[in-house]
């Protein structure tokens, strides 16, 4: 497993952190900018129309009441005009309301003995055609000396035309500290959206964190490392922890059990490179004798010839089960099919009293018991099992062979009262070329036992202990 450097963390604007709080931001600013600017158009749209209704007001009670200016003058509201829609004297613009008069050719008329002021005439000039405002019933933005009016106009009965201005300079200067109230508001609140959004990512992310150094832990070599759970868990994330954990547990059981069957294909080279060299050296060295002519008597050269027979005989025998060891690692498909197991467990116990006539063997497999099994298998089974009681026990130490059918398996069971294994040897008895206190045969009769056990999708497991004999027992599943 390579190593890899653990990950830095990133708090910068290109991190998860960074563009949520960004993103947050950035959406709360566009929602002040359409709030702030859908308010102050409402708010001056509000204040224009008081503007323009009271204009308004004014300009129809000036037409509807059919005054002349003379009359105007004369009026005992002159007071209440001079004070209010008159600007000061001096000239100087000033907010309010404006009050100017004219006549058909658009000079400036005297209201109330007092002449034209500046802002008058500038209201008078600002407007370019009199009759066209009198005509349009809507009002007009004007500027008069730098300030913001709303205007319109009125003719009088004596053919006067009279501009009614309203100023709209409070009203702009509302709006724009309305706007830098709103906007002061805005940036305070974008803060501390800021802050709290960076410290509740945080909080969730930490999670995520957790499983940055978990991994470069792992990437370091340290397998055992999980990602520890957080005591405000999402949802999301939570499934997350418990699917990383879950794959790095699987990693780790991978991890272990290559390293695992890299170690026992080591070993078991090693053994098997041992187990070959033996006959081969054998082999080889009667050769030498024979080519060297030390063997000049017939009964020298027959001896050796038997010799080199049995252990080519042995090497065949070693290079078979090393194959079907290789075949049962590659997990074949076996030919299943109904196979009577009383009748297999008979015939391996007659073969075992063919070979052996003296030992006394006891079957316990009456009638016919049908499971669905690969023939070829269980028999070569049933043959390891008993070369294995046929090699390491007395000729004469009994034997069962036992069969029966329980809880939906099927139990054959081998028992011999030999010598026994000690709890050492009865825990490696699965293991390649393993032979109980170095013993005949090639060691990997049980091993392939098992796997062809395996192969079935059954188990098999031995009871022994020193003096008490061996029994082991074969489970087979009924399809």
């Amino acid at each position: 497993m390579g190593i890899r450097p653990p990950r830095r963390r990133h708090h910068g604007i290109h991190s998860l952190r960074g563009q949520l709080t960004l993103a947050n931001v950035a959406l709360l600013a566009l929602g002040i900018v359409v709030a702030t600017a859908v308010s102050l158009m409402g708010m001056r749209h509000y204040l224009l129309d008081q503007v323009d209704a009271q204009l308004v007001k004014t300009r129809d009670s000036l037409t509807g009441s059919q005054l002349t200016l003379h009359q105007i003058d004369s009026l005992t509201t002159l007071a209440f005009v001079r004070n209010h829609l008159t600007p000061a004297t001096d000239g100087s613009p000033q907010p309010g309301s404006i009050f100017a008069a004219l006549d058909d050719d658009g000079r400036a008329l005297s209201i109330g003995g007092f002449k034209p002021t500046g802002t008058q005439r500038a209201l008078i000039a600002a407007v370019d055609d009199p009759r066209a405002l009198v005509r349009d019933r809507a009002l007009h933005d004007v500027t008069v000396h730098g300030a913001a009016y709303r205007t319109t106009g009125a003719r009088l009965a004596d053919g006067t035309y009279v501009l009614l201005a309203a100023s709209t300079d409070a009203l702009h200067k509302g709006i724009a500290k309305a706007l830098r109230l709103d906007l002061a508001v805005g940036t305070l609140l974008l803060t501390l959206l800021a802050v709290l959004t960076m410290l509740s990512v945080s909080r969730r992310l930490r999670p995520l964190e957790d499983m940055v150094e978990t991994s470069s832990a792992i990437a370091e070599g340290d397998l055992t490392r999980r990602v520890p759970s957080s005591h405000h868990p999402t949802q999301e994330v939570e499934q997350l922890r418990l699917a990383l954990n879950s794959m790095l547990q699987q990693v780790e059981s991978a991890y272990r059990t290559r390293e695992r069957s890299a170690a026992q294909l080591r070993r078991f080279v090693g053994d098997a490179s041992h187990e070959l060299r033996t006959p081969l050296s054998a082999i080889r060295g009667y050769l030498q004798l024979y080519d060297k002519g030390m063997l000049s008597e017939p009964a020298e050269r027959r001896r050796a010839w038997d010799r080199m027979n049995a252990e080519a005989d042995r090497m065949g025998r070693l290079v078979d089960e090393l194959l079907t060891l290789a075949r049962l690692d590659q997990r074949p498909e076996l030919r299943f099919r109904n196979v009577d197991l009383s009748r297999l467990v008979r015939d391996a116990a007659e073969d075992l009293r063919a070979q052996q006539p003296g030992r006394p063997v006891t079957v316990g497999a009456d009638g016919t018991l049908l499971v669905h099994a690969d023939e070829s298998g269980l028999r070569q089974v049933l043959g390891n099992l008993v070369a294995n009681v046929r090699t390491h026990t007395p000729a004469e130490v009994p034997v069962r062979l036992g069969l029966e059918r329980a809880d939906g398996v099927v139990r054959l069971c081998v028992t011999d009262r030999g010598p026994g294994l000690a709890e050492e040897d009865a825990a490696r008895i699965f293991d390649r070329f393993f032979r109980a206190g170095g013993g005949a045969g090639s060691g990997l009769g049980m091993a392939i036992v098992q796997g062809v056990v395996t192969a079935h999708g059954g188990d098999v497991a031995v009871r022994t202990a020193p003096g008490e004999g061996l029994a082991v027992t074969v489970t087979l599943p009924v399809r």
